[in-house]
């Protein structure tokens, strides 16, 4: 009996094994949008294709060709999202992450008039928003009772932070010569004559969205860091040559030099996502890709041919620069690491590249790529208030968040180093 009893809690023991255990946690995530239209032929219904139920839906109409709307639900998921393509009455959807939900933009085609209701479908996942078409006077006044949707206001703690007590790592570089860590570059791509890259169909140039961006860099420095000075390779519509841009750095005894760009792969409008480059040979084809674009600024200066940095003087400056390269690999990946997980847009990764706007630069120094251009989805986010404002909160948070653990550093061993240690 005892052996029988014995065999019995084994083969439990072992059923047990294989019965699969439920996730601790499970995200709700957004797959996909549809649009069906409606039976009686008056107009559209939208499916939000959900994993899970979402806690509450807000929608505003603050023009005719605006439908905006926020799916609350906590830790809400769109990795895997497909947006639905582009027809005679729906122009695009472009999503915005906010905390605890996210937020839908949906544009019209022109003189597309229709009232909007929201209700769950029947499987109590799936959220479905009815478009029933109307005339223009019914929509004026749903327009007047609307208010439009800042997405912004629904993120907490855009560019807040407050110290936690962290363990201090011992493995640290010199930074430099100066005191303390006072003193950023910023320095936004292209200008004047050179207009980077283009969305001709979108009218959106790389030298404006750049300066918008490092413009507001700037902004949250000066405001929530005011011991470190700010300097500007330029701050309007001004053409700097790249060697002068990384020799600001060195005229200016800067302490991090950070160049701001946009991407571009006009042969794959569906490649999205962020880079951020240190100087050093180009590891990869798609760093190849941006070198020669970026490096191609000196035609724009001394006529055709641009810089070519030898493989050999690219060795002998990571020989000669250790500290300034591993400082900067470190800050790259604090960038690309608030753009993933704060500003939730792919990460492409850090990568090297042989960059002439950070050879000339003496000091520790990134080349940020804030997405693709040549996306119609991601040039409209970075093309819009909101965007611009996660893209530099996001750079201002890992500059930031550097400067702590520098300080950090000092306080621990008395001495000017920093950790390039994750």
């Amino acid at each position: 009996m005892k052996w029988k009893l014995v065999s019995l809690l084994l083969l439990c023991s072992t059923i047990l094994l294989f019965i699969p255990a439920e996730p601790l946690f499970a995200q709700t995530e957004l797959n996909r949008i549809s649009i069906a239209e409606r039976s009686d032929g008056k107009g559209f219904v939208i499916r939000y294709h959900l994993t899970d139920k979402v806690d509450s839906v807000s929608v505003e109409q603050p023009s005719a060709d605006r439908i905006q709307m926020i799916l609350f639900a906590q830790d809400l998921d769109t990795l895997n999202f497909k947006s639905p393509s582009k027809t005679s009455t729906f122009n695009h959807f472009d999503i915005y992450p906010v905390d605890d939900g996210i937020g839908v933009e949906i544009a019209l085609s022109p003189e597309n008039y229709y009232k909007t209701s929201t209700y769950p479908d029947q499987n109590g996942k799936h959220i479905l928003l009815a478009m029933e078409q109307i005339a223009p006077a019914e929509m004026e006044q749903i327009i007047a009772n609307s208010s439009e949707i800042d997405f912004t206001e629904y993120i907490a703690d855009i560019h807040g932070f407050e110290e936690e007590n962290e363990e201090i790592d011992n493995s640290f570089l010199r930074i430099g010569d100066n005191d303390d860590f006072n003193v950023i570059i910023l320095d936004a791509g292209h200008g004047g004559h050179d207009p980077g890259t283009m969305n001709s169909s979108m009218g959106l140039r790389e030298k404006d969205i750049s300066l918008a961006v490092t413009l507001k860099v700037g902004e949250y420095i000066k405001e929530h860091i005011p011991d470190v000075e700010v300097v500007y390779t330029r701050t309007d519509d001004t053409f700097v040559p790249l060697s002068e841009r990384g020799l600001t750095a060195t005229r200016n005894k800067g302490d991090l030099f950070v160049s701001i760009h946009i991407n571009s792969a006009p042969g794959s409008p569906s490649a999205h996502g962020t880079e951020t480059f240190f100087l050093g040979l180009a590891r990869s084809k798609s760093a190849l890709e941006v070198m020669k674009r970026e490096n191609s600024v000196v035609d724009l200066e001394n006529g055709p041919g641009s810089l070519d940095l030898s493989e050999e003087e690219l060795l002998v400056y990571e020989l000669t620069n250790t500290g300034n390269l591993a400082i900067s690999e470190r800050i790259a990946s604090m960038v690309e690491d608030q753009f993933k997980n704060r500003a939730q847009r792919r990460s492409r990764g850090v990568k090297q590249a042989g960059l002439e706007a950070l050879w000339h630069a003496s000091t520790p120094a990134v080349l940020i790529e804030l997405g693709f251009l040549s996306n119609p989805s991601e040039a409209r986010f970075l093309n819009s208030d909101y965007g611009q404002t996660i893209m530099a909160s996001a750079i201002f948070r890992a500059i930031r968040d550097f400067k702590l653990e520098y300080d950090r550093s000092i306080k621990a061993n008395g001495e000017r180093q920093a950790s390039n240690e994750r």
